[in-house]
């Protein structure tokens, strides 16, 4: 506890903050459609976002203190889209049966190895790419939205390039507090006036077991969970340095998944987005003391888990355009990082160029997402580069 209090910083309790506002201002919406598709009513929704809350929460707080690193976790918002879309034909219980099994794939997953085995083999110049490509849609977010909110963004734009120059450290909460401030202003101070504050609770219900639900839904949800969100977030983590074990973590996720499926947890996974922004050089110069965000986010995660009903109605307040531009001005400084890494290389800068430019694409084959595609074109560019030279 009080190397914890040594090492805690302002800026990193921010980036946990914000880590968690960005991950469920981003995915509330299609957690809603996910439960709703599934036949869940008010009560059982409410369950789902609690549940979710938890099992980040749980997860961030934990490994990030074991770890020392800022391991942030995440729901598969990808995820939740393929549910919103598949869950129709099936009763609520068959729902919860393919959540498990798609928990248990990734459990064997994390304990077989393979996983890590497989990303070791992935050179640095091509994670930092491809990272920057899955990255690179949040940048341009912050000039879409100005186009629709062209103060609002603009002065959190022109804050954080203040800021930058000022107090590096502390830019990010400068920007947000602008956004808000502008939003309440805005409203003429009105904005909070409509939000319940009351405690969720949680709606267990035992899973039922579909053969066709589980192959047909189970494993594309455990497809995506592992090759649009596990393979970003451990990118993550190495292009900022951090040689974490990814097999542990895997692992976790997947218990994680099993033990809170039957409440409306549906998925979790290593985030990408959301753990960039913690593990910048914004969150703190010390990489060795940036694992506070991870315990900052999973505080805030549980406090929002706890108050489900409350955070549903207090993140549906804010301006999309907001939380766009939020998102995107907060990863600035990891998209020119990773660029940087992926370009800086004269052998690999092909390589990895294409990995930027098929993760950016969106190209998807099999259903499988672009990041994943990404990575196998760069290393495949790569091998016949090695070879010719040779």
């Amino acid at each position: 506890m009080l190397r914890i209090l040594n090492d805690c910083s302002l800026s990193a309790v921010v980036a946990g903050f914000v880590a968690v506002l960005i991950g469920f201002a981003s995915s509330v919406a299609i957690v809603f459609q996910a439960a709703q598709s599934a036949g869940a009513d008010a009560h059982v929704i409410v369950s789902w976002i609690m549940a979710l809350g938890f099992g980040m929460g749980v997860t961030c707080f934990f490994l990030s203190l074991w770890y020392r690193a800022p391991v942030i976790t995440a729901l598969v918002y990808t995820g939740a889209a393929l549910l919103a879309t598949s869950l129709g034909s099936i009763s609520y219980a068959e729902a919860l049966g393919v959540f498990v099994f798609a928990g248990v794939l990734t459990l064997l997953t994390g304990i077989s190895g393979f996983f890590d085995k497989m990303m070791r083999l992935v050179p640095l110049p091509i994670a930092c790419a491809m990272l920057a490509g899955v990255l690179f849609q949040f940048g341009l977010s912050v000039f879409d939205a100005m186009g629709s909110h062209v103060f609002l963004v603009g002065i959190m734009l022109m804050t954080y390039l203040v800021c930058k120059r000022l107090m590096p450290r502390y830019a990010v909460l400068f920007v947000l507090a602008a956004g808000v401030s502008f939003v309440v202003a805005e409203s003429n101070g009105r904005l909070f006036a409509d939000i319940p504050f009351e405690l969720g609770a949680l709606v267990w219900v035992w899973p039922e077991w579909n053969v066709s639900a589980l192959i047909g839904i189970g494993l594309p949800l455990y497809i995506v969970t592992m090759t649009s969100q596990n393979v970003p977030g451990v990118a993550v983590m190495r292009s900022s340095g951090y040689q974490t074990p990814v097999s542990p973590l895997i692992s976790w996720t997947g218990v994680a998944s099993i033990v809170l499926a039957p409440l409306g947890g549906f998925a979790f996974n290593l985030a990408a987005i959301t753990a960039a922004i913690c593990s910048g050089e914004e969150c703190h110069k010390d990489p060795e003391r940036r694992y506070v965000a991870g315990l900052s986010a999973g505080v805030f995660y549980l406090v929002a888990g706890l108050a489900s009903s409350s955070v549903v109605a207090l993140f549906a307040i804010f301006p999309a355009a907001m939380i766009a531009a939020l998102a995107g001005i907060a990863l600035l400084g990891t998209i020119g990082m990773n660029l940087k890494n992926a370009m800086v290389d004269d052998g690999n800068r092909e390589a990895a160029l294409i990995t930027f430019l098929v993760t950016v694409s969106g190209v998807s084959f099999f259903g499988i997402a672009s990041a994943f595609w990404g990575i196998v074109f760069g290393v495949i560019c790569l091998l016949i580069s090695n070879i010719k030279a040779k």
